[in-house]
C-alpha cells in the first residue's frame, strides 16, 4: 500500500514538535491550576505554593498557556494561529508580572530568585 500525501503530513517535523508542544504546555497548565486549587482548598488563606515547576516560576500555569499555545500555532502554520499564541503571550506576561510583585509584597519569605513566568 502507498503512503498518501497526508499521512505524510502527519508525520512532518513541525507538526510532532508543535504536539509535544501543545501537550506538555496543557499537563503543565492543569498541573499547575489543580496545584494552586488544591492550596485553596486547604482553607488555610493565601499560601506560597512549593515544589514542582513552582520552584523556579511564580506562575507555571501561564507558563503552560503560553507553551500550549505556541505548540497549535507550529502545528496551524497559520497568521491566526501564531497571531493568537502572541496574543496570548502579551496577555499573560503582564497578570503573570502581577501576580509575581504580589506574592513578594505580601509574603516576607518568598523565594527571591523564583522567575516571574520564564
Amino acid at each position: 500500500m502507498l503512503i498518501s500525501d497526508e499521512t505524510i503530513l502527519y508525520y512532518a517535523p513541525h507538526i510532532i514538535l508543535g504536539l509535544l508542544l501543545y501537550f506538555a504546555g496543557m499537563y503543565i497548565n492543569h498541573s499547575a491550576d489543580t496545584r494552586l486549587i488544591n492550596l485553596r482548598s486547604e482553607n488555610k488563606g493565601y499560601q506560597i505554593p512549593k515544589g514542582w515547576l513552582f520552584k523556579y516560576v511564580s506562575c507555571p500555569n501561564h507558563f503552560g498557556e503560553i507553551v500550549e499555545w505556541f505548540g497549535f500555532a507550529i502545528v496551524g502554520l497559520s497568521l491566526p494561529a501564531f497571531s493568537f499564541a502572541i496574543w496570548t503571550f502579551c496577555n499573560l506576561i503582564p497578570r503573570t508580572l502581577n501576580h509575581h510583585e504580589w506574592y513578594h509584597e505580601n509574603f516576607e519569605d518568598y523565594p527571591k530568585n523564583r522567575k516571574a513566568v520564564i
